[in-house]
């Protein structure tokens, strides 16, 4: 009974997200109610609340672990916007055409996603097109090619999303053995939403944007900081790979020595001016409601899984399908709606190394169902999230303008990694 209820008010939470609008509900205080019911109608029905705090103190300390990794990478690009250091960027790109520009958009976001992840590239970019458009309504369809882009880019990395690096962590896969097989299929489910947006802009020209006024000393200031920040968020995939401590670790540290950097560059200046470019002040502006929206959703979604529920759907679903890649493809789908971290977490607890060993094709197309399928619902991915916040995205504009080409992308990755398992293996 109590778990009925959860998928009740988990449901009803969905909605009143997906009808932010027309309710005048702020999405983030729908999520953080449904987030708390969830986890007070779990409680209610234990015999053991200590068991519950435990296992809400241990989804916790993961939530957390991806609040701050995003509290930081915000952050840090708005250290480089605030000193204008997109505008070195976008000085760069000489192109008028709205098409040729979502294409290059969409390749640096798919490949730079693989290297950094795809919830830092997602924010980076839809900062950088802040900059690049003028126009609200192209902006959003910018964005919703960065939010596919990102999530493809990062699926056939070891790095470049979490589930990917849960499987590769959990010795499911092999790094080099991942970027073999989901290459090509990760760039098809980008490249065909891109190419069908990009025919809708075609012959359409942007709107130049006007640069910032600035003299030399702000100048050499944005590049330090914009060459300081990419560099440190590079850096952080580094660090996880090294040290084995949790990414977050590393953005943390990476946010620690843009500080000392900002400092040391402004100390000589009137207290009024530095203030202005000064870390406190970037935490003043960056999006705070979407981090406790992020917040509310994990917690919702947690406590589903503490019920044993997402493991239950994914054993019915194996009962119900009784074949790999029909069970890949509900897994990825259902990533669209619930995070696709719990789902893969179950996957990895119901199938052991030796029924499907390390680099199976169960877990290769297991990562590409899961990173890809979550573009088709803006909050089916921290990318999404992310993004949804920046941009102030309408749950439902993006439902019907862009969930339907995620899903063809998607369709056509899933489509390619299967002809290729049959024609050649």
């Amino acid at each position: 009974m109590a778990a009925i209820f959860i998928v009740v008010i988990f449901i009803l939470g969905y909605l009143a997200i997906a009808f932010e609008h027309p309710l005048r509900i702020n999405k983030a205080a729908t999520a953080l109610m449904t987030g708390v019911l969830c986890w007070t109608i779990f409680m209610l029905q234990s015999e053991s609340y200590h068991t519950v705090n435990e296992e809400l103190l241990h989804h916790l300390g993961d939530i957390a672990s991806i609040l701050f990794f995003l509290l930081g990478a915000m952050t840090i690009v708005e250290l480089i916007d605030s000193h204008n250091g997109f505008d070195i960027i976008t000085q760069q790109i000489n192109t008028t055409s709205k098409s040729k520009l979502l294409v290059i958009v969409s390749a640096i976001t798919f490949f730079l996603s693989a290297i950094l992840d795809n919830l830092t590239t997602a924010i980076v970019m839809t900062s950088l097109c802040t900059k690049l458009l003028r126009e609200k309504e192209d902006r959003l369809w910018f964005a919703g090619m960065i939010v596919i882009s990102a999530n493809a880019g990062g699926a056939w990395s070891p790095l470049g999303d979490v589930t990917t690096t849960m499987l590769w962590i959990g010795g499911q896969i092999t790094a080099l053995n991942i970027i073999k097989q989901l290459f090509l299929p990760s760039l098809i489910a980008s490249t065909i939403p891109v190419m069908i947006v990009a025919y809708k802009f075609r012959k359409k020209k942007i709107i130049a944007m006007p640069a910032a006024i600035s003299s030399k000393a702000d100048k050499r200031e944005g590049k330090i900081v914009l060459s300081a920040g990419l560099g440190f968020l590079v850096f952080v995939p580094v660090f996880k790979t090294v040290t084995h401590l949790p990414p977050f670790m590393g953005m943390l540290l990476a946010l620690g020595f843009m500080w000392v950097i900002t400092t040391i560059i402004h100390q000589k200046k009137d207290p009024g001016l530095s203030q202005q470019y000064s870390v406190a002040n970037a935490l003043q502006k960056i999006d705070t409601p979407s981090i406790l929206f992020f917040l509310g959703i994990l917690l919702a979604v947690s406590a589903l899984q503490s019920m044993g529920l997402l493991k239950e759907a994914a054993t019915h679903l194996s009962t119900f399908f009784k074949n790999d890649y029909f069970i890949g493809i509900a897994l990825g789908l259902l990533s669209a709606i619930v995070d696709n971290v719990p789902l893969v977490a179950a996957a990895q607890g119901m199938y052991d190394l030796s029924t499907y060993p390390t680099d199976h094709p169960f877990w290769e197309f297991l990562a590409l169902t899961t990173g890809t399928g979550g573009s088709v619902i803006i909050i089916g991915s921290a990318a999404g999230v992310a993004v949804m916040g920046i941009e102030e995205i309408n749950f439902m504009w993006y439902l019907k303008k862009i969930g339907w080409l995620a899903l063809v992308g998607f369709a056509a990755g899933v489509a390619f990694f299967l002809l290729v398992r049959l024609l050649f293996y």
